[in-house]
């Protein structure tokens, strides 16, 4: 008899404990707002979801309302770029309808994004087993799921709240699968990819660098766009002179002019393709002088400017940010430290110095890359020729951010002083320890 009611108990206590979990599935779906400094077009969306206990649990599948929103750290991405999606339900369809507690940390959610417009598919995100107490017929918290995808088409990209599923594990391993009744849910964010621009690798070499004035000189280009009119010309430092030709590129985009170049004050020699000199479409300065007869009882002294590099270098390779206590959470505060960007080729090449970042992991498991955020800030040397922009404010998270850069121009080049702000939104409830991840700037 002791034994009948001791598996009879058992069986309830399983039952019970399958019901908590099924209530807890129900909860999945919501939004989460998007990281500090973000530029977000998310909004919060409501769509009927349906939600099937695990059979051990004996009741009916339960249908309710599910309000959740997605948002990205990226809304203006590259085709190629890697877009971390961020899917939390705000407002549970329902609470907990038992009034057994369930315990922290036995939820485990995963799902999918759906995509749409310009690219199409899904995205499988998933979330940490994390989650705080839940009294009996209390109301469930949120919880978010992330995962990344590969942009591939240019153009706007919807992203949909998909099915998702709870695995929970508190006395069993249990499963919830949830449904989206209506598919697709409606769009909860949208982003708008841009193709990417291929690099100028157009060339431009000359068979002398000097000769008298009247003297044609052979201009090799390489590298422009096939069968296209191009242009080539004097140039007399940022200004062109009167000396100019026109000539048609080959089926592989080369050419080969013979200029004649009558005025002394030329300084180099340009080709580019269109009306005007654009240094996207174009090479050059190669530099070119014209040889002026020196008068009797005179000397010529002349002096070279070498090109040196593009380089960068860092004050220190650590940060310490400050702290954040346990339960409150929020914002934890530091800066980069300073970069230098020495650029000392003398072309007409910009630069562009770009981050990228990992998780933060720690003994509580890790915060995504996605919540750290940067405010940076650029600074050029006086006489420097470029002007440096910084990047815009926002997160960097893995799949990167701009942090400065110089524009293109006929003369580029100088010393420049980068650095930013740093902030790491850390959740309330993550657990006590040291958290590290790892920020590479890469400048091209």
């Amino acid at each position: 008899m002791a034994l009948t009611r001791s598996r009879a108990a058992a069986r309830r206590r399983r039952w019970t404990a399958a019901l908590g979990a099924t209530a807890l599935a129900v909860a999945a779906g919501g939004a989460l707002a998007a990281p500090a400094g973000a530029t977000s077009t998310s909004v919060e969306v409501q769509f009927p979801t349906r939600c099937v206990p695990p059979p051990i649990a004996g009741i009916p599948p339960i249908e309710g309302t599910t309000t959740a929103a997605i948002t990205v750290d990226k809304s203006s991405p590259k085709v190629g770029d890697t877009v971390t999606v961020t899917y939390t339900i705000t407002k549970p369809a329902a609470s907990n309808p038992v009034d057994l507690a369930l315990p922290a940390d036995i939820m485990t959610p995963s799902g999918k994004v759906v995509l749409g417009g310009a690219q199409t598919g899904a995205i499988s995100v998933t979330g940490p087993k994390k989650n705080p107490p839940v009294p009996g017929k209390g109301s469930f918290p949120a919880f978010s799921m992330t995962g990344t995808f590969t942009v591939t088409q240019a153009g706007s990209i919807t992203l949909s709240p998909g099915d998702y599923n709870i695995h929970t594990s508190y006395l069993m391993e249990l499963d919830t699968p949830c449904t989206v009744l209506s598919p697709p849910a409606p769009v909860s964010e949208t982003v708008v990819a841009s193709p990417v621009t291929s690099p100028n690798a157009r060339t431009l070499q000359l068979d002398s660098a000097s000769g008298d004035a009247g003297v044609r000189v052979t201009v090799n280009g390489a590298k422009f766009t096939p069968l296209t009119e191009v242009t080539v010309a004097g140039r007399a430092g940022a200004a062109e002179t009167a000396d100019r030709m026109t000539v048609t590129t080959d089926s592989e985009g080369g050419f080969a002019a013979r200029l004649k170049v009558n005025d002394a004050a030329t300084t180099g020699i340009v080709a580019y393709e269109g009306a005007a000199w654009d240094p996207e479409k174009g090479a050059g300065p190669a530099a070119y002088k014209v040889v002026v007869p020196a008068p009797p009882n005179s000397q010529t002294i002349t002096a070279a400017v070498t090109a040196g590099e593009l380089s960068m270098t860092q004050a220190g390779d650590a940060v310490q940010l400050s702290s954040v206590d346990f339960g409150q959470g929020g914002a934890a505060t530091g800066d980069l430290n300073t970069v230098t960007v020495k650029d000392f080729r003398g072309g007409p090449a910009g630069w562009s110095l770009t981050g990228k970042v990992t998780d933060f992991t720690g003994p509580g498991g890790s915060i995504g890359a996605g919540n750290l955020s940067w405010t940076p800030a650029c600074t050029a040397k006086a006489g420097s020729p470029s002007t440096c922009a910084a990047g815009s404010p926002g997160p960097v998270g893995s799949g990167g951010a701009t942090l400065a850069s110089t524009p293109n121009g006929t003369l580029t080049g100088g010393e420049f002083t980068v650095g930013a702000g740093l902030s790491l939104d850390v959740p309330a409830f993550t657990a006590p320890g040291a958290y590290a991840g790892v920020l590479t700037l890469t400048l091209s």
